[in-house]
């Protein structure tokens, strides 16, 4: 869906064309791709946290309209008796099938019936914003506010991430320089840097050319922020102790001999610590319709576990009746790397799962089918189906939100309700973008029917951690990929097993997949058969608390597209931000 665009104007449409009518030297011949909506009215950010019964002294201020959260909230009593609601997918079209709306939408709708609700939503990484999906705030009459500043430098987390990792990479490099006491292999070194642009020429790089005083010449690469490994353990601390402990942890670099070398032994916890210790603390920011919001760290989850954050979660649990937390693309992805790698860490566990599907989602070709095909239902209804039996081999009850868009016919919705009733599992169309709250009332009953009666003790990840490496990849690939097996490559194998001799085998495992399709290869739609996942190379994220398996020709730093949307971005004359989705 299109954004609203520039704070305090309205838009009407005349003859086919959106005009600004609150602005008199607005661009009002401009034509626009979406309706956009009224911008909201933004309450102070201490009227947010008084719905959460927060006190201004539990709060740190970062202007007017978002806060972060102290740590201490934790310390007092809880609130609520809090439940968790999973707001995953089907297997998403590139434009994404609206799971941040639906999220956001459905918040706002328990808020209106009476409930406390918050919404927990991932930090949106600055890749996507200048790249292919814009954004990632929600939209219309369900999104976060302020959206261009969250969409942008929000409250610094990610440039602390950044910066604490790019520290690490330093004085890795400043050791070696200085010779190098640790006894590291140079050609074992595994530490990467990151940037948060996405910038395909950075994925292969040698440092300290120049001669001997720039540093030991060697072979590296840069990844994207949201795929570092200080991400994911920012979204995986459940406090500063615990912080500490993942960030030494971080394996950086073997010997010779094989041993690893962590980030504690290069003494520079400390200064990590020290850039990160505001980031630690969630941001709360409000809705449209000022329901509280919580948005705290942004791993990816087609190259890491790809949610919002434990101690934002946490905090959820601790202030409301609701935490309505995203996972990121679809079942196989999100999901799945929050039942098996975030439940387990942090024993949150999901009381209902909402599947957000899209009409356009569900309208498959073929595959192989000439770009003009019309899609019918079959192929997207066994992937709707697939990702059903998923979440209910964890064990946890599922809600399909039908997400409406302004194209949809009713006899399209009729046929994906009487699909969802056909298949035994509670369905609800949701117009979370134009009508905001009121447009989800429906899916906010049915997903609270679907908690209220929930077995949290029946949900359980799908292998444990007795399980070894290699099968657990077997697993995930096999039953929730619909994979026949796995085919490891030798780098592979090898590091898999190094990684359990060093005894980091009892770790759950983080397989980086396209979101494009439940296979390792984007162009197979629906539910595909006969057909074996690739490993291709595995890392060791020790700190975070798993391994990566690389599968396909999955990448840790994307690349920009020919038409960018970082074409589309600008400021106009007053100073406001243009283009953003």
């Amino acid at each position: 869906m299109g954004r609203r665009t520039g704070e305090g104007r309205a838009a009407v449409r005349e003859g086919g064309v959106w005009r600004y009518d609150e602005s008199g030297d607005a661009p009002s011949h401009r034509r626009l791709r979406n309706p956009p909506l009224p911008r909201a009215i933004m309450l102070p950010i201490s009227d947010i946290a008084a719905k959460l019964d927060l006190s201004e002294d539990q709060l740190e201020p970062v202007g007017r309209h978002a806060a972060k959260l102290r740590l201490e909230i934790l310390d007092t009593p809880p609130k609520a008796s809090g439940k968790m609601v999973l707001v995953t997918a089907i297997t998403p079209t590139t434009a994404g099938e609206g799971k941040t709306v639906t999220s956001i939408g459905l918040t706002q709708a328990l808020c209106l019936q009476g409930r406390r609700a918050v919404v927990a939503l991932r930090e949106p990484s600055l890749g996507p914003v200048f790249g292919l999906k814009g954004g990632a705030t929600g939209s219309g009459r369900s999104a976060v506010e302020p959206h261009e500043r969250i969409n942008l430098h929000f409250t610094g987390d990610f440039h602390a991430v950044t910066a604490a990792h790019n520290l690490l990479a330093a004085l890795l490099d400043a050791h070696l320089h200085h010779g190098n006491a640790l006894g590291i292999d140079p050609t074992q070194v595994v530490w990467p840097r990151t940037l948060d642009v996405n910038d395909r020429a950075l994925r292969r790089v040698v440092t300290g050319l120049g001669g001997r005083l720039n540093g030991p010449i060697r072979e590296s690469g840069v990844v994207i922020t949201a795929a570092s490994e200080v991400m994911a353990i920012l979204a995986l601390a459940s406090g500063r102790d615990d912080l500490r402990r993942r960030l030494g942890e971080i394996v950086v670099a073997y010997t010779a001999k094989g041993t690893p070398v962590r980030a504690s032994d290069l003494t520079a916890v400390g200064s990590m610590m020290v850039l990160m210790q505001d980031a630690l603390l969630p941001n709360l920011v409000q809705t449209t319709e000022g329901a509280p919001a919580i948005i705290h760290a942004g791993p990816f989850a087609n190259i890491a576990h790809g949610t919002s954050s434990v101690l934002a979660q946490r905090m959820g649990l601790h202030l409301a009746d609701y935490v309505i937390n995203e996972a990121g693309f679809g079942a196989d992805l999100g999901a799945e790397k929050f039942l098996d790698i975030v439940m387990p860490a942090s024993g949150h566990v999901p009381a209902a799962a909402v599947l957000v599907a899209t009409v356009k989602g569900l309208r498959v070709p073929p595959a192989g089918a000439p770009k003009d095909t019309p899609g019918s239902f079959d192929v997207g209804f066994a992937n709707l189906d697939k990702h059903v039996a998923n979440l209910r081999t964890w064990g946890v009850p599922v809600v399909v939100a039908v997400n409406r868009f302004p194209n949809d016919t009713d006899d399209d919705l009729a046929t994906v309700m009487a699909h969802c009733e056909a298949l035994g599992v509670p369905a609800a169309i949701g117009d979370g973008y134009f009508k905001g709250g009121e447009g989800m009332l429906d899916l906010a009953d049915k997903v609270v029917a679907a908690a209220e009666a929930s077995q949290p003790e029946k949900v359980k990840p799908v292998y444990t951690p007795d399980t070894p490496l290699e099968m657990k990849v077997v697993t995930v690939a096999t039953v929730i990929y619909g994979a026949d097996g796995v085919v490891f490559r030798p780098e592979a194998r090898n590091a898999l097993k190094r990684f359990t001799d060093l005894g980091y085998g009892h770790l759950p495992v983080c397989i980086a997949k396209t979101q494009y399709s439940l296979s390792d290869n984007p162009k197979l739609p629906g539910a595909p058969r006969g057909w074996a996942l690739t490993v291709t190379e595995a890392s060791l994220s020790a700190g975070a608390g798993f391994v990566v398996a690389v599968s396909g020709d999955m990448m840790l730093m994307p690349g920009l597209g020919k038409s960018p949307q970082a074409h589309r971005l600008d400021l106009d004359p007053d100073g406001q931000i243009v283009g953003m989705m």
